[in-house]
């Protein structure tokens, strides 16, 4: 690796990843690692920094992950975050307090010391930061010194004394920490000293590279859903491998009105399949409700069919290559350090235990956004590029209560109403994503002077960058009149419509 680097230890925040992110929008490469890596004999050179970062665990409780303290002993500049800060604390002597109560949110912080990550800080005024712990450091260890201070006088940001090792309560990576980015920025460029040489670009020929030393001369089958993250997997494997990857797409079921025949149209120079699964999927999903067995039904029933279609090129394929983002990977399992898992998705945690094929995910550790530019950098069309998110198991999890072909009809062609009416409104680019959920909710309505006892639909319209996040969009109400009427007029066993004002957290985008 020629380009500078920045390595987190993983301590298993769900935010982990937010703070390789930032990093990355500097043109910083950054590495996520997990805490219970051995600390090698000596840094590579081109690492420049080192993080710790937070965790769900406490650092005075049995069920705290292994560390090896080497990992801050080489020289390069040192952050701590939440629990990191926890750690260091403690390291070097300091007293950790374990907490009365978890603070969690929104808080105020004020800046009482002299150093570089806060230039941008204003030191007579209260900060918004966002904090997530129970345990607090008591006070600063030996010879280091207070950089910052809550509002309810709890020790916020604290350095060593040669100043290269920092240390903070709150998540500087989290939008709701007020100039959390330009913190990060400082540590990165002035303290760690890094210049910005890593682009899309520099991805696509490492991601190239690495699947070429991965696969060696096997062959691939990609899982092609015609998002942008399996075309932007299916574009570099074409790079990488050329014919010796072959794209499946599976008609499922429970995709959205006209995707089968638009994808047809789109990758019809390369070698696709489209695989008619539709029978077999609803058959498997009959009488289950219950959301975890969904998303585990429909990943395996995946693979089945993935195996069944690789002997058509006659030869072994020992690889499967998925377009699984880093949200995926941190819902559905621990990734780098002992992280909770909130919910499986099909293509992480909803896999088979046992399967033919062997993973190969190139943007697995990627954004959303992230990976729309690397597919610019690989030159697909915007159209594909900005294509809003779509579930893996589709519309199985916007279908709350059993999936059948009858209510998967109703949800989609209101799916797709919605769909004509964002884009009529000049909306499609701004937000997210905006789609229907069905409920198994049937109210009394009257249409046509007549009573009707249909189900209740729900739309949806969230603004995010990465999909960690997310804040329900103030559409407005002509337009959501608009559709409303439209599905309760056009969509037999719709008679209700309701419109989502949850953000994320504590809602998830998805229903399900």
């Amino acid at each position: 690796m020629s380009h500078q680097a920045i390595w987190i230890l993983d301590f298993g925040s769900q935010d982990t990843q937010l703070i390789a992110r930032r990093i990355r929008e500097l043109g910083v490469y950054c590495e996520v690692r997990p805490c219970t890596d051995p600390a090698p004999a000596a840094l590579p050179e081109h690492v420049l920094g080192v993080i710790l970062s937070g965790g769900p665990a406490s650092v005075l409780g049995a069920d705290a992950p292994a560390f090896d303290a080497r990992w801050v002993g080489f020289g390069p500049p040192v952050l701590g975050i939440c629990y990191g800060m926890q750690w260091l604390a403690l390291h070097h002597g300091a007293e950790v307090r374990a907490g009365r109560t978890r603070e969690y949110g929104p808080a105020g912080v004020r800046i009482v010391g002299d150093h570089a990550v806060f230039a941008d800080w204003a030191a007579d005024a209260v900060h918004g930061v966002w904090m997530s712990h129970g345990d607090h450091v008591a006070a600063p260890p030996t010879g280091w010194t207070a950089l910052s201070t809550s509002e309810g006088g709890v020790l916020a940001a604290m350095a060593s004394p040669d100043g290269r090792t920092v240390a903070l309560q709150f998540h500087p990576e989290v939008t709701h920490t007020e100039r959390g980015a330009v913190l990060i920025r400082r540590f990165v460029m002035d303290i760690c000293g890094c210049v910005g040489d890593w682009t899309p670009g520099s991805f696509v020929e490492e991601a190239v590279a690495h699947i070429r030393a991965t696969v060696g001369d096997g062959e691939v089958v990609c899982a092609l859903s015609g998002g942008v993250d399996s075309a932007v997997v299916a574009s570099l494997l074409h790079k990488a491998i050329g014919r010796r990857s072959h794209c499946i797409f599976v008609d499922n079921g429970l995709l959205r009105a006209g995707e089968v025949e638009g994808v047809r149209r789109e990758f019809a120079d390369m070698d696709l399949v489209v695989v008619d699964a539709r029978a077999r999927f609803i058959d498997a999903l009959a009488g289950v409700t219950e959301p975890e067995r969904k998303r585990k039904v429909i990943g395996e029933l995946f693979i089945r069919v993935f195996e069944e279609e690789a002997v058509r090129w006659g030869t072994h394929i020992g690889w499967l290559a998925q377009g699984t983002l880093y949200p995926d990977v941190i819902e559905s399992v621990s990734v780098r350090g002992p992280s909770a898992v909130i919910k499986s998705h099909h293509n992480v945690g909803g896999l088979p235990e046992r399967m033919a094929f062997k993973l190969i995910e190139p943007v697995r550790e990627l954004f959303k956004d992230e990976v729309r530019r690397v597919g610019l950098a690989l030159g697909l069309s915007d159209a594909r590029v900005w294509r809003q998110p779509f579930p893996g198991p589709g519309l199985a999890v916007r279908c709350l209560g059993e999936v059948t072909a009858a209510r998967l009809a109703v949800l989609s062609a209101a799916d797709a109403i919605v769909r004509e009416e964002i884009a009529l409104a000049g909306w499609d680019r701004k937000v997210w994503q905006s789609f229907v959920v069905l409920l198994p909710v049937r109210t009394d309505c009257v249409m046509g002077d007549e009573r009707t006892y249909e189900e209740t639909a729900v739309v949806r319209a969230v603004h995010s960058s990465d999909g960690m996040t997310a804040d329900w969009v103030h559409l407005p109400h002509d337009l959501l009149g608009r559709i409303s009427a439209r599905i309760t007029n056009e969509v037999r066993g719709i008679n209700r419509v309701a419109y989502d004002i949850s953000s994320k957290p504590p809602a998830t985008i998805e229903w399900e």
